[in-house]
């Protein structure tokens, strides 16, 4: 069970609404940091991913493991959930 969740998002990011969609759905609590107004952290996103893109949802384990997850990618975001 995951023990934090964090979704790195933008103001125009469909993906990132559809993320945000299923974790609610699936009854997830999660932090959003929306990088249009807190670009101060998109260096952290970038360090996290590897990627320039969003969502970058971010799955912290009970154990302290971390699966990151870009994008909408539901066959990598529900193993991660798990």
């Amino acid at each position: 069970m995951a023990k934090k969740i964090t979704v790195y998002t933008t103001n125009t990011c469909a993906y990132c609404v559809m993320v945000k969609k299923y974790l609610t759905n699936k009854g997830h609590r999660y932090e959003e940091v929306n990088l249009d107004t807190n670009p101060e952290r998109q260096q952290e996103a970038l360090e996290l991913s590897g990627a320039l893109t969003v969502p970058v949802t971010v799955v912290t384990k009970e154990d302290d493991s971390r699966a990151v997850v870009v994008g909408w990618n539901l066959p990598q975001l529900a193993p991660a959930l798990a």
